[in-house]
């Protein structure tokens, strides 16, 4: 897949990104201050993923089945490695499939990367897609980002990563309106029971407003 001077600029400030959290010593927690659930949520689970990073392939399922048990969505915030040779290419794509396709789409193929991780490599990653895509019966383009749309996108993932003090992907918050939890490494086996708590303690959303400017009860 052919990439823009955008997408080169793009990844060129996020290494410098990662270089600068590398020399870094103990920044201390990640900071989930800045983050919120989604219009209509009271509570969210987010996640800040790499698709070429095995801790992030490793915990995915467990993101989902708590996502799918307690009726919360799961948010991605994609920050792929400039290490990781193809995974900026994924990225890129499952983006373009979710912006084509939805959601429904991009999420099977994300969990269609992870499952395949191992065997993929920057020379194979292709052939991996087009099984996806002929399996599920969707087309996409030979370039899926010449106007640096995609990329622009990921830069403002890379500023949300720097405003949250971001150290390693895979890092996951279960947040709300009036608080938020990092769910780090050794919490995890307790992931449930984070969401069960904060979800119980979160104020309910905000009523949406309808055209005329009244409040609508979700």
């Amino acid at each position: 897949m052919r990439h823009t001077g955008v997408i080169t600029r793009v990844m060129q400030a996020f290494g410098f990104f990662l270089l600068t959290l590398t020399m870094a010593t103990a920044a201390g927690a990640a900071n989930g201050s800045v983050l919120k659930p989604p219009a209509g949520a009271s509570v969210a689970i987010i996640v800040f993923e790499d698709l070429e990073c095995p801790a992030c392939a490793r915990v995915a399922p467990q993101l989902k089945g708590a996502s799918e048990v307690y009726k919360v969505p799961l948010v991605v915030h994609d920050i792929p490695n400039p290490a990781h040779p193809w995974a900026y290419d994924a990225t890129v794509t499952a983006r373009y499939v979710e912006q084509k396709y939805g959601r429904a789409m991009s999420d099977p193929f994300r969990e269609y990367i992870f499952q395949n991780q191992p065997q993929i490599t920057k020379g194979n990653l292709r052939s991996y897609i087009d099984r996806f895509t002929a399996s599920h019966k969707i087309e996409l383009p030979m370039i899926l980002d010449p106007q640096g749309k995609i990329a622009a996108d990921i830069q403002k993932e890379v500023d949300l990563a720097r405003a949250v003090q971001l150290e390693v992907t895979p890092t996951i918050f279960v947040v709300a309106t009036n608080q938020w939890q990092e769910v780090k490494d050794k919490d995890r086996p307790l992931l449930y029971t984070i969401v069960d708590k904060i979800k119980r303690e979160a104020p309910a959303p905000a009523a949406a407003k309808t055209s005329k400017g009244k409040t609508k009860k979700k």
